[in-house]
């Protein structure tokens, strides 16, 4: 392994296991029932400070949950991509390395997404069509920050244009920085859900660096 992957590599087991201590914390630390129908959180104080901050607004939780179309959009058409490549080169194994390991993070975060559906840390501070729904870590903050990571790095390796590329980058980073701000300011997430979401998504985002540079 070449010295920048064991950087990432040892970096994305480092932002794993602050996932997993701040998961364990967000579970053990400071519960108390603030949540619909009496849902216990943990860091209660502070997400109940910070969720009073921002208060709920329904309006801008639409129009970040139009917009994780984005992403999907983004996954959807590197699947294409590999498909195209796989009928075109009659042969899986052909198919671009960082394509194929790109599939298998998207399995990763799928994964990832499901086990926190069953396995639920904390509740969402508001009910969404009268349903209690797990809100740990965000979801939402995980596709974004997932796709649109390794969206970059897909488009550094295929953007020749150095002006281009830069923007591509910038607007992406943009997009995503709005994403996550609206989201935590939608009020539909507690504040210890977008950071599990970021760390959760940073350790994924730096393995798949580990092996595709």
């Amino acid at each position: 392994m070449q010295k920048q992957n064991k950087k990432s590599f040892y970096l994305s087991l480092l932002l794993l296991a602050a996932f997993i201590l701040w998961t364990v914390a967000v579970s053990l630390i400071d519960i108390q029932t603030i949540g619909p129908n009496g849902s216990s959180i943990g860091f209660a104080s502070l997400n109940s400070f910070i969720h009073r901050l921002t208060g709920v607004n329904l309006f801008l939780y639409e129009i970040t949950d139009c917009l994780s179309l984005i992403p999907l959009s983004c996954a959807f058409g590197f699947a294409l991509l590999g498909l195209w490549q796989w009928i075109r080169r009659k042969s899986l194994v052909k198919v671009d390395r960082s394509i194929l390991l790109l599939g298998i993070f998207y399995i990763a975060v799928m994964a990832a997404y499901i086990f926190f559906e069953f396995y639920a840390v904390n509740y969402r501070p508001i009910l969404l069509e009268d349903v209690l729904e797990p809100s740990y870590p965000s979801s939402t903050t995980m596709l974004v920050l997932t796709v649109m990571s390794t969206t970059i790095m897909q488009l550094n390796s295929r953007i020749s244009n150095p002006a281009l590329r830069k923007i591509a980058v910038l607007a992406i980073a943009a997009f995503s920085a709005f994403m996550l701000i609206g989201r935590l300011l939608s009020g539909a997430h507690w504040f210890t859900d977008i950071i599990g979401g970021i760390l959760l998504s940073a350790a994924l985002v730096m393995l798949y660096a580990t092996f595709v540079e």
